[in-house]
């Protein structure tokens, strides 16, 4: 069933102006009956101007009133004739326009310290296409001389949680499969002697002649 607009400011309309149960007022607004009954008690929602249901034409005065004379009844929501706003489809990860510029940064690092990822898992995590990322890792990109590998979770590109997830998940799937990770490249420079002038890829991977 659908919520009202404003959960608690019609809750609070409810309670001052109708005879409705908490229990009835506390599922139509989505709310917990302890939380009606401290509206009631005026604990909860304080300053809270109530909003009438009736006049957004989310309940009518038939509806409230049975239900009103019924207290085992459910409020149904009025039917609206207004769009309901689309639901958005899975895809990549909204950016702000203003981080954009970071992506590629943070598909570099994550190639660079998580080579066991997959292109589809960093494409879901930084919000870019394949494409792109397979142009960071060839050097191919428009921009390649000015990448420079940083973490995306510090550049706000996507949370710590989701990145730890993605890593788990590959590194269990390589070792299902029986693949032996590469090392990140940073750990390939720590144990690379100090006067080897040897190149160590892109990104963790070996170069091909």
């Amino acid at each position: 069933m659908a919520q009202p607009l404003m959960p608690k400011a019609t809750a609070v309309w409810l309670v001052d102006n109708t005879t409705l149960t908490f229990q009835q007022i506390a599922e139509y607004c989505g709310l917990h009956t302890l939380e009606i009954q401290g509206i009631a008690d005026g604990e909860v929602a304080v300053g809270i101007q109530g909003m009438d249901p009736i006049n957004n034409s989310e309940l009518t005065k038939e509806e409230i009133a049975r239900c009103e004379g019924n207290p085992t009844a459910k409020l149904q929501s009025a039917k609206s004739n207004l769009p309901k706003p689309s639901k958005r489809t899975k895809g990549p990860r909204y950016t702000p326009v203003a981080k954009r510029q970071d992506k590629p940064d943070g598909v570099a690092w994550l190639l660079r310290h998580h080579p066991e990822l997959k292109e589809s898992q960093i494409s879901k995590l930084i919000g870019t296409t394949k494409n792109t990322i397979q142009a960071i890792h060839d050097r191919t990109h428009w921009n390649s001389s000015n990448i420079r590998p940083r973490d995306p979770v510090l550049l706000g590109l996507c949370n710590q949680t989701d990145l730890n997830a993605a890593v788990a998940k590959a590194r269990k799937a390589a070792e299902k499969a029986g693949v032996t990770l590469p090392k990140p490249e940073a750990e390939v420079e720590q144990e690379a002697p100090a006067t080897s002038n040897m190149p160590l890829g892109n990104f963790g991977l070996p170069t091909s002649d």
